[in-house]
């Protein structure tokens, strides 16, 4: 890591992230690496999580501090974490502030007089008058930067008398060529999975919890079963507290034979090859990292019509109506005898270049003029 204090005129952005667990290791890494190659030095801040050499080496920043609280220390007024970051902010030229989430950003607002990027990841951010207050009280320091279109519009709508150039999209993104050499093999995944080499599989994955309704995804596999190659396997890659109704429902439904729960696998994006197509039916899905892996990967994709997933797949993937068992069953259908995958292949890859790699979405935060005029800030 850098040494940063042989540069006493550099400019810093203080970077600040609830955790590293993920997926939020990897946001973090996306706006460190928007910062590579330009006058400004990020410095994280991991307000939770042991120090760990990986995690910094992963998180791509210039420096990486670690302040090792528990979950259970972030809730009330977090004074002790205020005051750490006070005194950062006093020792560094920082230029402005990125903040994830609801608890950084308002560590950052009480801790600083920095303009500050408020990442918002989720549904629901601004539904407790609490946080609508807080947002209201810093709102000349603050630019929200929402996940996807569906979550920024929630949010304009949350706060209607906001300028709409202080809620913006800034879609999150991957290193393709980076994830793209991690992929193994087809069959090397489907052994690493413990999947059969000939079967045609249809892969889910996340956490098995409501908001992602797979009990949808195998009422609508068991329909289309008939029509599917006759070898068809629907997995699950992850784990949840839905697992022992999902496999109750799987009984009923006997399909103990074409549906495999694996479990959670670590880094499972180098694994999306051993599935012929992915499949997520959640109901509000913020953005959906694991389209971009699937996207990667040259998976076809099915989704729900709804949240950031639908934005992602536009024009690429087949969509359904939430919890709509029979646009499930004939999307996996259209998917199963799909005679144009070669050139779906083509404009999935070209979507993924032009909309969500690091490169793309590094061009669009350094031409938006909101995002500039906040970076020139001088203490």
């Amino acid at each position: 890591m850098t040494d940063i204090n042989n540069n006493a005129q550099a400019s810093y952005i203080l970077h600040i992230c609830h955790s590293y667990y993920d997926p939020f290791l990897d946001c973090a890494r996306q706006y460190a690496v928007l910062f590579k190659d330009t006058p400004y030095k990020v410095i994280t801040v991991f307000l939770s999580g042991e120090p760990d050499p990986l995690v910094a080496e992963k998180a791509c920043s210039d420096e990486v501090i670690f302040l090792n609280y528990q979950s259970k220390q972030l809730s009330g007024l977090k004074l002790g974490i205020i005051n750490k970051i006070r005194q950062l902010d006093r020792q560094y030229n920082f230029a402005a502030c990125i903040a994830h989430r609801a608890k950084p950003t308002y560590i950052a607002a009480m801790a600083t007089k920095l303009p500050i990027l408020s990442i918002r990841h989720s549904f629901g951010d601004f539904d407790r008058f609490g946080r609508r207050l807080l947002v209201n009280l810093f709102k000349s320091r603050l630019t929200l930067l929402a996940v996807s279109n569906a979550v920024r519009d929630e949010i304009r709508n949350r706060l209607p008398n906001w300028p709409q150039d202080k809620i913006q999209t800034l879609y999150n993104r991957i290193d393709v060529e980076l994830v793209q050499s991690e992929l193994l093999p087809k069959d090397q995944a489907r052994e690493k999975l413990a999947l059969p080499q000939h079967s045609w599989i249809i892969g889910s994955v996340g956490r098995i919890h409501p908001d992602k309704d797979p009990q949808t995804l195998i009422r609508g596999f068991a329909k289309a079963l008939p029509s599917l190659p006759q070898n068809a396997l629907l997995c699950f890659v992850g784990k949840g507290r839905l697992e022992d109704e999902l496999k109750a429902l799987v009984r009923d439904l006997k399909l103990q034979n074409h549906v495999v729960f694996v479990g959670p696998i670590p880094e499972a994006r180098r694994y999306f090859k051993a599935f012929d197509v992915f499949a997520l039916s959640s109901d509000r899905e913020p953005f959906g990292m694991v389209f971009l892996e699937a996207m990667a990967a040259d998976l076809p994709i099915i989704c729900t019509d709804c949240g950031g997933g639908a934005e992602i797949i536009e024009g690429i993937g087949q969509l359904f109506k939430f919890r709509d068992i029979e646009g499930l069953s004939k999307a996996l259908i259209n998917t199963a005898n799909d005679k144009d995958a070669v050139t779906n292949q083509e404009s999935c890859q070209k979507r993924l270049n032009t909309l969500f790699s690091d490169k793309a979405v590094k061009a669009q935060f350094w031409e938006n003029a909101k995002i500039t005029q906040l970076l020139k800030h001088q203490r």
